[in-house]
């Protein structure tokens, strides 16, 4: 018994060292961005490099915040105050990657839902076309998408690369699973008791799934935030640009400035962080609980 205890004792000190190593790991290349933008460009192009600025400095912000200007917002004939671009940008990639993850999480909810308890005809062999969908390369599609988006009139606006993530193969996958784990019983007393179908997704299923749907959220933010293939193609207009292709063109207009890319690093990963720690108590949970369902 005391063998027995010492190797589990051994054996969660182990574990805990190689986690420890993982998170310093993975989170090192946050943590030299975010002090890397408050560097000086002596410490940035230095031969032997600084892991703490040796004198802090906000200039690499100042001239973030100093390129170009746009107006805040652009609604028909309504505009926004002039603010600095990168606001601007910041702004633009917020609002396509919040309401992409809202109508994909939506729409893969009830798609998910539909696979999992509804049967119908060709059911079958719309998951399995879904599922192969999730293997295509978004290149393959790009040129049928680009003619799409010019067909209706919304290239180079942001709904452009919006709607092209709505029906993401992968969330559909993953709500389908969450939606098989539903009792059945529980959806027949909701139809019993006169409970239509909108009311039942909506109080049943919505609830039950949620997990899946947090889950699902953080990843589709993500997807879309760092989408710069489909954000190239798609938008044209330094107005329409999302942070990335924003702080690329500062970027291609004089040398590489290492300092001034990232600060815009930084500044754009702050959005994701709090979408993670708004989220995170579903993430794990949804990721374990899809993964064995099936």
């Amino acid at each position: 018994m005391k063998i027995t205890s010492n190797r589990s004792k051994a054996y969660r000190i182990f574990s805990l060292i190689v986690l420890i190593l993982l998170a310093v790991a993975f989170t090192f290349p946050l943590y030299w961005i975010v002090t890397g933008a408050f560097k000086t460009g002596q410490d940035i192009y230095a031969q032997t490099p600084h892991l703490w600025p040796t004198e802090w400095t906000m200039a690499n912000f100042e001239k973030l915040f100093s390129r170009r200007s746009a107006p805040l917002f652009e609604i028909g004939a309504l505009v926004g105050p002039t603010v600095p671009g990168v606001i601007r940008w910041l702004v633009n990639t917020v609002f396509m990657a919040v309401m992409a993850m809202l109508l994909t999480c939506i729409t893969a909810a009830m798609a998910g839902y539909a696979l999992a308890k509804k049967r119908f005809v060709g059911r079958t062999l719309l998951f399995s076309l879904i599922v192969c969908a999730m293997a295509l390369p978004k290149q393959v599609i790009l040129i049928p998408l680009l003619r799409e988006m010019s067909a209706l009139h919304l290239w180079d606006t942001l709904w452009a690369v919006i709607f092209p993530t709505v029906g993401w193969p992968f969330g559909v996958f993953l709500m389908k699973q969450f939606a098989e784990g539903i009792p059945g019983e529980i959806l027949e007393a909701a139809r019993v008791d006169g409970a239509g179908e909108v009311r039942t997704f909506a109080t049943i299923v919505l609830p039950m799934v949620k997990p899946g749907i947090g889950a699902l959220a953080i990843f589709t933010f993500i997807n879309s935030w760092n989408d710069y293939f489909m954000q190239l193609v798609m938008l044209a207009s330094n107005a329409n640009f999302t942070i990335s292709l924003g702080i690329s063109t500062m970027q291609a207009e004089t040398s590489v400035d290492l300092g001034l890319l990232m600060s815009g690093a930084a500044l754009a990963a702050v959005p994701i962080i709090i979408v993670f720690l708004i989220f995170q108590k579903y993430f794990t949970q949804g990721i374990t609980m899809g993964a064995v369902k099936g």
